[in-house]
């Protein structure tokens, strides 16, 4: 068995609630956490608005460990997605945008990264994305995380982790077919009650999701909710101590 612990946190290109750009300030809390896997979304990398700062790469660089990225929206060199960060080995198997409504203009376009993690020899796949505000392109794109390429795909067998921001709370639709394959970490056995992550600074809403697949059992499930991670960014990071085996 190999325990190991992950984060996932929508950064909000970090920019905190109290009007502060600080990816060295979600780099402590994530330090401060000490997560050996990390999965971060809204990253800005060489934006204009950010000060041109490759944030996922300096955010890697500050807790030694290495990053990949996927740019959900690029425009020139400024870019804007999601990023997974390891201290282990590890490769980028796929990563690609997600489906919106087809004939329509998607608000924001959305993405997926899923990288191969090496833990001491032990294959972990992890698939970090952040879904639609809007139910039906949500639908889709959980349609399309299910199908061949990602969940679906050979390469994508025993464990398995797919999390990050799906704008979606546990009654809805999409979360109960999410939940037909996939274990939710905050309703794994003993886990007690779950916590909400949004928004950071009186948080209502669960919406930041972790889900398993395989010979993983979930040890411990956090919230982080501090004077720092209240203002960090508008979500609240979620850390889970696993159990591969």
């Amino acid at each position: 068995m190999r325990t190991f612990r992950l984060l996932t946190w929508n950064v909000h290109r970090c920019l905190g609630i109290d009007g502060q750009i600080s990816p060295r300030r979600i780099a402590e809390v994530i330090a401060a956490a000490k997560p050996d896997i990390v999965a971060l979304q809204e990253v800005d990398v060489m934006r204009k608005r950010t000060g041109h700062v490759d944030q996922a790469e300096d955010i890697a660089r500050a807790l030694g460990m290495t990053s990949h990225f996927h740019n959900n929206l690029r425009v020139l060199e400024e870019q804007y997605g999601d990023a997974i960060l390891t201290e282990w080995p590890s490769r980028l198997i796929h990563s690609d945008r997600l489906p919106g409504r087809p004939g329509f203009r998607t608000l924001e376009p959305r993405g997926a990264l899923w990288a191969q993690i090496d833990l001491d020899g032990a294959p972990l796949n992890i698939i970090n994305t952040h879904l639609s505000l809007i139910a039906r392109e949500r639908r889709l794109q959980t349609d399309c995380l299910m199908g061949p390429d990602w969940l679906g795909a050979a390469a994508c067998e025993g464990a398995t982790i797919l999390l990050g921001d799906f704008n979606l709370v546990p009654r809805s639709r999409v979360y109960h077919r999410l939940t037909k394959h996939l274990q939710d970490v905050q309703r794994a056995p003993g886990m007690g009650r779950t916590q909400p992550t949004f928004p950071s600074g009186f948080p209502v809403l669960r919406i930041d999701h972790m889900f398993t697949r395989g010979p993983i059992r979930v040890k411990r499930v956090e919230v982080i909710r501090d004077t720092i991670t209240r203002v960090a960014s508008d979500h609240l990071p979620l850390v889970v101590d696993l159990e591969i085996g």
